[in-house]
C-alpha cells in the first residue's frame, strides 16, 4: 500500500475522508463537502444515529457535486480527548471497511479540532501509521476466495498543513510498522516453514540493513555450555540455533549495549509432558519473544536509532521421541547452575536460561530485558490487554510502564520475593524448573532472574497473551500474530537510551 502527504483538499477521486466532533459539529473539511454535495452529508447525518463519537463512520456513497466515490465523516469524539491512538484507531477503522471493498484509493481530510493537544504533523503521521498497521495480510496460504480477501486499496494519501513535519515523523513510524510486520509474519507462519534453520535465515536478512547477524549451532552451543537450551531442542529433527543481532548506532560505536532476548521455541509440543491436543494448537506461535526481538532489531536499524542494541534468540523445537530431554533429567546451564528438570513442557525458561546468560557474559549490557510466551498463567491473570512484567529495577520497572501506556502496548507489573523462590527448590540439583500449581507467571520469572548476573537490570515480559489473539480483532490487529513488544521496546530505547 503506498502511503502519501500532501496539502489538505477535498477535491480528490476516490474515497474521502472527513469529520465531525461529538455532537456532530462538522469540521472545516466536512463542511465544505456538505456544502458541495448540497447538504446531502447533513441530511445524511440527520438521518441516522451518528453523533461524531470516536470511532463511528457515516458513509455516503457516490456524493453529488463531487470527484470523490464515496464519503466518510468519522467522529472524532471530544476535542480535548482525541490522541495519537485515536487518531490510529480512526484510519485503521477506515482503511479496514475499505480494504476489499473495490475502492483503490483514499484520502484522509481531518483537520485538528479546537481544543486538540496534537500538532498536524503527528496527526497526519499517526494516521498512516493506523493505516499501514491495518492493511497488514498474511494470505499466503489461501488458493481459494482470493477476490474477496484481496486487498483493492493501493493509495493513501493524508492530508497535512505540514507535509515536511508529516514525512520527517513517518519515517519513524514506517520503520516501526515495518518491524511489526515482520514479527507479526513469523508468528503466523505454520511450523513446518518456521522451524530454527529457517528462523536463522530470516535474522540474517537483517543484514541488509546493516545489523551484524551471526548463527551458532549445535555444536558451538555445545562447546560453549548452552546445555540448558540444547536440552529442549535436543529430541527434534531440527537443529537448535542462537541468533546474536547487533545494531551498533551510537554516536562513537562505543559504549555498552542495551539487550533484548527472546524465546524462540518454533514449536511446542511439550516433549514427552506431551500437551493434551487442543493445548497443542496454535503452539507455533511459542517463538513470539523471538519474533519481537527480531522485528524490534529491524527497527531499530531501519529508523537508525542512535543506540548500541543487542538482540538474542534462542531457537528450539520442543519434540517428544527417543532422544528427547526426560522428565527427571539433570542439566547444567552456561551459567553453571544445575537444573532439574521435572516438566519438559516448562521449556522456554530453560532457553532463556542460556540465552540470558551467553548476553551478559559476552556483551556486559546496560540492562537486558526478556520477552517469552511464557505461561497460561499470566493469561488467567491478565488475559489478552496486558503483558506481565518482572523487574528488579524500579527505574526500568516505570520506564516500560510509561512507554507501554504511550504505545498501547501496555504492561501490568507482578511481584517477584523470597518466598517465591523458595518454590524451586530441588531436592538433588540447584533447582526445578517448576515451582508447581500456584503462581505459575511468577515462579517462571524467578527461576529465570536466577540467570541474572549481579546488579544488572532485567525485566521479564510475559507476552503469553498479547503476543497473538484468538478472539475479536482488534482495529490496529487484522490478525493472529500482534507484533507486540515492538512498539513498546522501541518507545523505550528512543526516550531513554538513545543519544
Amino acid at each position: 500500500m503506498q502511503l502519501s502527504f500532501s496539502a489538505p483538499s477535498t477535491t480528490g477521486t476516490g474515497a474521502l475522508v472527513i469529520a465531525a466532533l461529538e455532537g456532530g459539529a462538522f469540521t472545516a473539511a466536512a463542511a465544505e463537502a456538505d456544502r458541495k454535495t448540497g447538504g446531502a452529508l447533513k441530511r445524511a447525518l440527520d438521518a441516522s444515529r451518528f453523533s461524531g463519537k470516536a470511532a463511528q463512520i457515516l458513509e455516503v456513497l457516490a456524493p453529488a457535486g463531487m470527484k470523490a466515490s464515496r464519503l466518510l465523516l468519522v467522529g472524532l469524539g471530544k476535542p480535548a480527548e482525541f490522541d495519537r491512538p485515536q487518531a490510529e484507531e480512526l484510519a485503521a477503522g477506515v482503511v479496514g471497511r475499505l480494504l476489499a471493498s473495490g475502492e483503490s484509493a483514499v484520502t484522509f481530510a481531518i483537520d485538528l479540532p479546537k481544543g486538540s493537544k496534537m500538532k498536524p504533523a503527528s496527526l497526519a503521521a499517526h494516521l498512516a501509521m493506523g493505516a499501514k498497521l491495518r492493511s497488514y495480510t498474511f494470505h499466503r496460504y489461501r488458493t481459494k476466495g482470493l477476490d474477496e480477501i484481496t486487498p483493492t486499496l493501493k493509495k493513501v494519501a493524508v492530508g497535512t498543513s505540514d507535509v515536511p513535519g508529516a514525512r520527517k515523523s513517518w519515517q519513524a513510524l514506517s520503520a516501526i510498522a515495518e518491524g511489526m510486520f515482520l514479527a507479526r509474519d513469523l508468528v503466523n507462519e505454520p511450523p513446518n516453514v518456521l522451524y530454527p534453520a529457517e528462523f536463522a535465515r530470516r535474522a540474517r536478512a537483517l543484514t541488509k540493513l546493516g545489523v551484524k547477524v551471526e548463527v551458532l549451532g549445535v555444536a558451538q552451543m555445545r562447546k560453549l555450555g548452552l546445555n540448558a537450551l540444547l536440552g529442549v531442542g535436543q529430541g527434534s529433527a531440527h537443529d537448535s540455533q542462537l541468533v546474536v543481532m547487533q545494531w551498533n548506532g551510537a554516536r562513537g560505536k562505543k559504549g555498552a549495549p542495551v539487550a533484548f532476548v527472546g524465546k524462540g521455541v518454533c514449536f511446542d509440543s511439550g516433549g514427552l509432558s506431551l500437551k493434551p491436543s487442543a493445548s497443542m494448537m496454535g503452539m507455533k506461535g511459542d517463538m513470539g519473544g523471538a519474533a519481537a526481538v527480531t522485528g524490534l532489531m529491524h527497527a531499530l536499524a531501519a529508523r537508525k536509532a542512535k543506540v548500541n542494541a543487542v538482540g538474542v534468540i534462542g531457537l528450539v523445537e520442543n519434540m517428544p521421541s527417543g532422544t528427547a530431554q526426560r522428565p527427571d533429567d539433570v542439566v547444567k546451564s552456561l551459567s553453571g547452575q544445575t537444573i532439574e528438570v521435572l516438566n519438559t513442557d516448562a521449556e522456554g525458561r530453560l532457553v532463556l536460561a542460556d540465552a540470558l546468560t551467553y548476553t551478559q557474559k559476552r556483551f556486559k549490557p546496560q540492562f537486558v530485558i526478556d520477552l517469552a510466551t511464557l505461561t497460561g498463567a499470566i493469561m488467567v491473570a491478565l488475559g489478552g490487554e496486558h503483558a506481565g512484567l518482572f523487574c528488579n529495577d524500579d527505574t526500568l520497572a516505570e520506564r516500560l510502564a510509561q512507554a507501554g501506556r504511550e504505545e498501547g502496548e501496555p504492561v501490568w507489573r507482578l511481584p517477584l520475593g523470597s518466598g517465591y523462590d523458595k518454590m524451586l527448590k530441588s531436592k538433588i540439583a540447584d533447582m526445578k524448573n517448576i515451582g508447581g500449581p500456584h503462581a505459575g507467571s511468577i515462579t517462571a520469572a524467578q527461576f529465570i532472574q536466577r540467570f541474572v548476573e549481579g546488579k544488572t537490570p532485567w525485566a521479564h515480559l510475559d507476552i503469553a497473551g498479547v503476543a497473538w489473539q484468538d478472539g475479536e480483532q482488534k482495529a490496529l490487529i487484522p490478525s493472529w500474530g500482534t507484533g507486540w513488544g515492538v512498539r513498546v521496546l522501541s518507545r523505550l530505547t528512543a526516550d531513554h537510551y538513545e543519544g
